[in-house]
């Protein structure tokens, strides 16, 4: 019986998606071998080398992934608050013993070997999660406990990896909210993050000017939430009145202002602001009290929460945040330049990609790879080796692989006939957005530096094996689909 079941794996894995799985890391190895080429050590299955190490990785990942196939389904949804337990313990104990490493405590060295158990609790967090919502009679709308259920699994591997002061791990798990959105959150959820990533962006970017005696950042941030509250009496609300009503109320104001401002009289802008603001919300106040509409609720609180998020900005970006995590954040923004500091990665690799053009150098010919401009190119910044040599064209299809491989995973996750593997293969989806974006985001200048590795491609063990727990358990996730069919 046991063979049977062995040899039904087997037949219904989906080797599609092993073999995108095979070509990625193997030109990841390839890509490796190039970024950290030497004259003088060529061989590329030296172990002395880095492709040669990440060769020895790539092996192990391929007996790990088929021991994960081995594995009997049932192992991975009754042990999956067993495994998030035991992972949860791991990165605890990750914050005491692990040595300082650049300022973070999240690697364990082992022998000849350091693992950094961030990249494992990837897929300890995706079992909990899946586990979670195919319980008995479980909804996430259903009640207010289910949405803190969902959101403790989510948070707490990210607090204890914030305490390994491993930020750009941490943000990873935050890609998650996707899969809670697939599940039925609500958009306003994901519309609050969007709009909460934008002022703080508009607001840290634009400080250097004044605009009514403010910083213009924060004037740009005001008038984003009128907008906000029109758009959400219109929409969210449908009162198509009441969002006229404020909208000439904004527009008139303004216009007011500016006219005053013309002929030189100065008006105080935070107090204009604010008095503007408060002003309509009591009038949706009063409408809520007259027509009973609960979503005036939900727009009065947007509003408030968005103000008073506006003046935590520049307390959690001063306060909070590192100087040298300021400096990347500013870097990212075009604040500051800081070519030999924390720009000096991001502007080398932009060189080299730029320096790529349509064709690319040739495989071993690249300049800037190989007279190490770009610090970890072998690392985080492997994409610019791709962009130098394989020129746009290779980088493109570097690209199509990944979305290809994306889109397998989201037709996996459909076609899967219980909850348990639909929000498994859909958490392993956007942990992958999540990687690829933003790693490439990094490369490219368009995102902030935070250690975020390119899945399959960039050197190091633990990456490599956190990706191929999460693929291969779902492949075998997706293979006992068919086998408890028969």
């Amino acid at each position: 019986m046991q063979q049977e079941n062995s040899g039904s794996v087997f037949r219904y894995v989906d080797w599609f998606t092993v073999v995108l799985y095979i070509i990625l890391v193997m030109a990841g190895m390839v890509s490796i071998y190039a970024a950290s080429y030497d004259f003088d050590h060529a061989n590329m299955l030296s172990f002395t080398e880095f492709s040669g190490k990440q060769f020895r990785w790539i092996g192990l990942s391929l007996v790990l992934g088929l021991v994960l196939l081995l594995i009997d389904v049932r192992v991975y949804e009754n042990y999956a608050y067993v495994i998030y337990g035991g992972l949860l313990l791991l990165l605890l104990v990750t914050i005491f013993i692990a040595p300082d490493i650049k300022g973070s405590r999240s690697w364990l060295v082992i022998g000849p070997m350091s693992l950094q158990p961030a990249e494992f609790g990837k897929f300890a967090t995706a079992l909990c999660l899946a586990k979670l919502f195919s319980s008995y009679n479980f909804v996430l709308n259903a009640s207010r406990k289910n949405y803190m259920l969902a959101l403790m699994i989510i948070f707490l591997p990210v607090i204890l990896i914030l305490g390994q002061k491993e930020t750009g791990s941490a943000l990873v798990y935050l890609s998650l909210f996707f899969v809670l959105y697939r599940e039925g959150m609500s958009g306003l959820i994901l519309l609050a993050a969007v709009c909460a990533v934008t002022f703080f962006v508009v607001a840290v970017k634009f400080t250097g000017t004044l605009l009514l005696g403010i910083p213009a950042g924060q004037a740009a941030v005001f008038i984003m939430i009128m907008v906000l509250i029109v758009a959400m009496l219109a929409i969210y609300c449908k009162e198509f009145e009441a969002a006229r009503n404020v909208l000439l109320w904004f527009v008139g104001t303004g216009a007011i202002v500016t006219a005053l401002e013309i002929i030189g009289v100065p008006v105080p802008g935070m107090i204009f602001f604010i008095t503007v603001i408060m002003a309509a919300l009591a009038y949706c106040v009063l409408l809520m009290f007259k027509t009973k509409a609960r979503k005036l609720i939900i727009t009065v609180s947007a509003a408030m929460v968005s103000v008073i998020f506006l003046f935590s900005v520049n307390y959690a970006f001063t306060s909070i945040l590192q100087p040298h995590q300021q400096m990347r954040i500013k870097v990212a923004l075009g604040m500051e330049e800081d070519l030999r500091g924390a720009g000096y990665n991001v502007n080398q690799s932009k060189i080299a990609i730029g320096s790529g053009g349509l064709f690319g150098k040739g495989f071993l010919n690249g300049t800037q790879t190989k007279l190490k401009y770009v610090p970890e190119q072998h690392t985080d910044f492997i994409f610019c080796t791709v962009g130098e040599e394989e020129g746009f064209i290779g980088s493109a299809g570097v690209l199509l692989l990944f979305l290809i491989l994306i889109l397998r995973i989201i037709h996996i996750a459909e076609r899967q006939p219980n909850v348990f593997g639909r929000v498994y293969a859909y958490c392993v989806a956007s942990y992958l957005i999540f990687h690829i974006a933003i790693n490439i985001g990094m490369v490219i200048g368009l995102c902030p530096v935070i250690g975020i590795p390119l899945p399959f491609f960039s050197y190091g063990g633990s990456s490599l094996w956190g990706f191929t727990f999460l693929l291969f358990i779902l492949l075998r996730i997706d293979a006992s689909r068919r086998e408890r069919s028969f």
